[in-house]
């Protein structure tokens, strides 16, 4: 399953026309992440990651469509993930801090699902806080809100 999801990237990639690229693939706690190593990775990383996330959404549909039981596939390019993850970790426990020192419910910006998930994990096993994704008018993504657990 997990080279069906390299392979499936690296034929997107030709048909979307990056020529010269490679496709590293790493097994995480999280599922399998497949590295992009390109000439031309700002094109694929996009505005503020968008172009990424699109890429990331479509293999995974295309997986889901050949299999409906594949787990979902990470896609990063150049580390881009890797240190936006970690940016935003480290912004979920400043936030967690404010929560725990102030006892103020603390609200992160409006972010996509992926971001999300990564806000929900890294607090997970905070005893202090609890994570809540709520919906921002105007708008398909949402904001989580922390507060104190009582």
């Amino acid at each position: 399953m997990h080279a069906q999801a390299k392979t499936t990237l690296e034929q997107l990639l030709h048909q979307l026309g990056f020529a010269n690229v490679a496709v590293e693939e790493h097994h995480l706690e999280e599922g399998l992440l497949l590295e992009v190593k390109s000439d031309d990775s700002g094109r694929l990383i996009g505005r503020q990651g968008q172009t990424l996330s699109e890429l990331q959404y479509i293999l995974n549909r295309l997986l889901f469509h050949q299999d409906q039981a594949a787990p979902k596939v990470m896609v990063d390019v150049a580390g881009y993930r890797s240190s936006a993850r970690e940016a935003l970790v480290k912004k979920a426990r400043e936030a967690a801090e404010k929560v725990r020192r102030w006892g103020d419910i603390v609200e992160l910006e409006p972010m996509n699902a992926f971001d999300r998930r990564i806000v929900h994990n890294a607090l997970k096993d905070d005893p202090s806080v609890e994570t809540h994704s709520v919906e921002v008018e105007g708008t398909t993504r949402k904001a989580i809100l922390l507060r104190p657990k009582h």
